[in-house]
């Protein structure tokens, strides 16, 4: 005999696994904070090849400037500029990457403990089968 609420059951739960779910158990394996670390982290180098590469095509593009002056120009004037954008980009970056994947951390594991308590349902279930089963014979 089919159960219709096993079998609705069994398909919420292949739709979950098929679509987000699969991020989400990759999730299950870190802490909150090594997931968060770990994608911070990739911000930071992320920024900082960004950043570098933005200087390297606006040096590019001045580099006619900055050779004729190259004996008038104040590095270490300009050096400091550019480590303090870099420094505001890198925090501004940071901070937003801390919040964001912290929330879908969060969100995740929400998700995750719904999918677990369905699991735990549809044990029940069978569980239940088995006895009625058992009683039969």
């Amino acid at each position: 005999m089919l159960n219709n609420n096993k079998v609705r059951l069994m398909t919420r739960l292949a739709m979950y696994e098929k679509r987000e779910g699969k991020e989400d158990i990759r999730l299950s394996k870190y802490y909150k904070t090594d997931y968060v670390r770990l994608n911070i982290l990739k911000t930071v180098v992320s920024v900082t090849v960004g950043y570098l590469l933005v200087l390297l095509m606006i040096g590019i593009y001045h580099m006619e400037y900055l050779i004729s002056e190259a004996v008038n120009l104040n590095y270490k004037d300009m050096g400091l500029k550019i480590l303090g954008g870099y420094l505001a980009i890198l925090t501004v970056y940071i901070s937003s990457s801390l919040v964001g994947y912290t929330i879908y951390y969060n969100r995740s594991r929400k998700k995750l403990s719904k999918y677990f308590k369905m699991l735990k349902k549809l044990s029940r279930m069978y569980q239940e089968e088995e006895r009625a089963a058992d009683r039969e014979d």
